[in-house]
């Protein structure tokens, strides 16, 4: 199989990503589920994925499209857009399908995916993750992957600023 084409099929709509995860699920595949910017991919977004990813059997991620991030991180954001974002993303051997969402928070797409583990980065508590009372009352579970420390997209745009 030519290998775009194999990152292509990765990439999908909500309603062809439902039906990749309900078929993934019917042959006994555990989902794992997370969501970002994903803006630039760095060392930090590739550690947190690939742990993320080996919690389960399939690694699908939601991706904010640019509007949201826009409406996030502000009207500098983001440098690399959507379509670029989910080309990178799916050429990962370890990630599944990942899909866009335009609202400010997963909450649609998670409850949609129901996944058996939701996975969020960082300084969360499972409190203040979207969609994890969905999850855990489903009978799934929430994990929180700590960052690795001196790796964000802020500080390597910051970087790239005071070189120009």
């Amino acid at each position: 199989m030519d290998k775009t084409l194999w990152i292509q099929n990765k990439i999908s709509l909500k309603e062809a990503l439902i039906h990749k995860v309900n078929g993934w699920r019917f042959l006994g595949k555990k989902i794992v589920f997370t969501n970002g910017c994903f803006d630039i991919l760095h060392h930090g977004h590739l550690d947190y994925l690939s742990k993320a990813a080996s919690l389960g059997n399939i690694l699908v991620i939601g991706v904010n499209t640019d509007a949201s991030v826009k409406r996030l991180k502000g009207e500098t954001r983001p440098v690399n857009n959507e379509q670029d974002r989910l080309f990178q993303l799916a050429s990962l051997m370890f990630v599944d399908a990942v899909c866009l969402f335009d609202e400010d928070t997963p909450k649609d797409l998670i409850e949609a995916v129901k996944p058996d583990i939701l996975v969020k980065g960082g300084d969360y508590t499972i409190d203040k993750i979207v969609g994890a009372e969905f999850v855990l009352n489903r009978g799934g579970k929430v994990e929180v992957i700590p960052f690795v420390e001196g790796y964000s997209t802020t500080s390597i745009i910051q970087t790239i600023q005071k070189l120009g």
